[in-house]
């Protein structure tokens, strides 16, 4: 029985039946409903409750931000990931404050997007190694007079190798391979961080690091 339960959320009629087409094969991916704009989205989202939203990010009536933010104050547990063509920071850094766990382009593999949506369904963030870059590159640009390293609570030797490897683009499973322990403590080391440093999720941890020289994409 499929575990995980996603909206698609694209103005394109094909877009979404194509994206439907592929995600639904997955055994653990179940695609309860289609909606064409932000506000059609909320109202899928009320009634039916899903685990995950893919939202496109350019749509009428009301766009993905909007229906990002909306979405991450009425539904905390709901996770949205925006899946787009347009990768500029003027839609990028706007969809993850709104509270997007992860931002995926269109020209994606389809097992890239699958992947996506298992880590944000699973508490993790998941970005398109061409916006990982442009978002570190706008963070080093704009981190004159940011917080620095010395403002944040320090982390133990454990939860820097974690951020480390979280830098590497590594998810949970990957990092707990690494250090020999169990994807639970992984997610409990970045707890942890999170809440040193008063953070919501995995994409504020790499943007609070990176602002405060502690780590390259790599």
């Amino acid at each position: 029985m499929p575990e995980i339960r996603v909206l698609i959320v694209d103005d394109d009629p094909l877009v979404r039946t194509a994206l439907a087409h592929f995600v639904s094969r997955d055994p653990d991916i179940d695609v309860i409903g289609q909606a064409e704009d932000g506000r059609q989205a909320l109202e899928a989202i009320a009634h039916d409750r899903p685990d995950v939203v893919m939202m496109d990010v350019q749509m009428p009536e009301m766009n993905g931000i909007e229906a990002t933010a909306a979405i991450t104050q009425r539904w905390p547990d709901v996770r949205v990931v925006a899946v787009t063509t347009l990768d500029g920071s003027d839609t990028v850094l706007p969809m993850l404050s709104a509270g997007a766990a992860g931002y995926l382009l269109k020209d994606s593999s389809a097992e890239s997007i699958v992947t996506g949506i298992r880590e944000v369904h699973g508490g993790a963030s998941s970005l398109s190694p061409r916006v990982a870059s442009m978002l570190i590159r706008h963070v080093r640009e704009a981190s004159s007079g940011a917080q620095g390293a010395a403002d944040l609570e320090p982390l133990t030797e454990r939860e820097t190798e974690v951020l480390d490897r979280l830098a590497a683009g590594m998810s949970n499973a990957e990092i707990a391979g690494a250090l020999i322990v169990s994807e639970g403590t992984v997610k409990a080391h970045l707890g942890r961080i999170m809440a040193k440093w008063h953070l919501r999720d995995r994409v504020q941890i790499l943007v609070t690091a990176a602002r405060a020289g502690l780590i390259d994409f790599r």
